[in-house]
């Protein structure tokens, strides 16, 4: 028997035995790592999760805010940013279940604003210069991002569509849109690429929102609590935070490009997550616990089940967590290798390993959120990782807390 240990909400060891566990150890090593984290300044507060077998260590470190304050707990709630995005894959994949969506069947029946679509000659034409869609766009190709629309891995206004994309409010700067006014905004623009042939982020899981909203005849966040939160026990997690909540809710901080510096992206009380979005976004849209979120993971790792309880098919987890792109699809995603392109593969709305450069397993499966998310789970060691912060993915020190804390929850394995 292995003797592992786990950090109670106080901060307090709580000792117990494990054939299949985490060493106290490499836990002791993982707090002093993220302590010397904190002690840059550059990362106000953070939770982290490590959990394998039945042995679950939690991390709580610094404060809601900059400056002091409220203390971080493992009740704090976080925007998830783009760890929406398996979430929203997996409740497409609920519905793919019931055979009330089929992954190749075009999705104009239910997104018409989509349908018939003209494609961009090349990124750098003008909006005009467009030629006819080669087939429909279908569910596949928005849970794997080759829909032919998505993120310019550009520098603003480098071309054309990313100026139409500003002017119409698709980029995040404008008031937001209700989500039929912002499909069909999108419904305006020609297509970046052809349907099926290039890997471009984000925009897939937003549009898979409204797919899920139309198809299930309610509203995105009402389907996830019926059929993913509730059954999770994710009670904490949804579109927005409750005034009853508020006080759990961190500031997001964005860093200074001049001198590091942290400076304020959004409030909590008062802040754009503080009342019930007109939009609820698949892509980035959602908050949560460490707590919530693990039980989302934990169910990926048991083949669907939790609590002895089926959620989704292990087919449908083996399918959303399988490599699905060609060499030729993934030349984007790779071009920007640390952040999109480490991983080598992307299954549906997350990424999947396929080869070995630092300690994760082949099959882990995962994402990252711009805002200081992180979380993955490795199917062959049955390891789940999770860490929470406010800091954003703008400079080097959030993306270095990560790759350490993933170091450290690897080193921590007991066997």
């Amino acid at each position: 028997m292995s003797t592992t240990a786990t950090w109670d909400t106080q901060g307090n060891w709580a000792m117990k035995d494990n054939n299949r566990g985490l060493s106290e150890a490499g836990l002791r090593r993982m707090r002093e790592v993220l302590a010397r984290h904190m002690e840059s300044g550059r990362i106000p507060g953070l939770v982290a999760l490590v959990g394998r077998g039945e042995d679950t260590h939690v991390e709580t470190m610094g404060t809601l805010h900059a400056g002091g304050g409220a203390p971080m707990r493992r009740d704090t709630i976080f925007r998830l940013a783009s760890l929406s995005k398996p979430i929203t894959a997996a409740a497409v994949m609920l519905l793919v279940e019931e055979c009330r969506l089929r992954l190749d069947d075009p999705v104009d029946e239910w997104l018409p604003e989509l349908a018939d679509r003209q494609v961009l000659r090349s990124i750098d034409s003008p909006l005009e210069d467009t030629v006819p869609a080669l087939r429909p766009i279908t569910v596949r190709d928005l849970l794997t991002f080759t829909f032919g629309f998505g993120a310019v891995l550009a520098a603003p206004d480098t071309y054309p569509i990313q100026v139409a994309m500003r002017e119409l409010g698709l980029d995040g700067s404008a008031p937001e849109a209700g989500p039929d006014e912002w499909l069909g905004r999108l419904g305006r623009l020609p297509l970046m690429h052809q349907p099926g042939t290039l890997w471009q982020y984000h925009t897939g899981s937003d549009v898979l929102g409204v797919l899920v909203q139309r198809v299930a005849g309610q509203s995105f966040e009402a389907f996830l609590r019926e059929r993913l939160f509730g059954p999770l026990g994710m009670k904490d997690s949804g579109f927005h935070v409750p005034a009853e909540k508020i006080d759990r809710l961190p500031a997001s901080y964005a860093h200074d490009p001049q001198t590091g510096g942290l400076v304020v992206w959004d409030e909590a009380a008062g802040g754009k997550y503080s009342s019930p979005p007109v939009f609820e976004r698949g892509g980035d849209g959602l908050v949560s616990t460490v707590d919530d979120y693990h039980a989302f993971y934990r169910m990926l790792l048991n083949k669907g089940t939790h609590h002895g309880e089926r959620i989704l098919s292990r087919a449908a987890v083996e399918l959303m967590t399988t490599d699905h792109l060609t060499p030729e699809q993934k030349v984007e995603k790779d071009a920007f290798g640390d952040h999109f392109g480490r991983h080598g593969g992307y299954g549906f709305g997350m990424a999947v390993r396929t080869h070995r450069r630092d300690l994760a397993s082949v099959g882990q499966f995962g994402w990252d959120g711009g805002l200081g998310t992180t979380a993955y789970a490795d199917p062959a060691e049955g390891l789940t990782g999770i860490l929470f912060t406010q800091a954003a993915m703008d400079s080097l020190d959030t993306p270095r807390l990560h790759k350490d804390f993933w170091t450290t929850a690897y080193q921590a394995i007991a066997d």
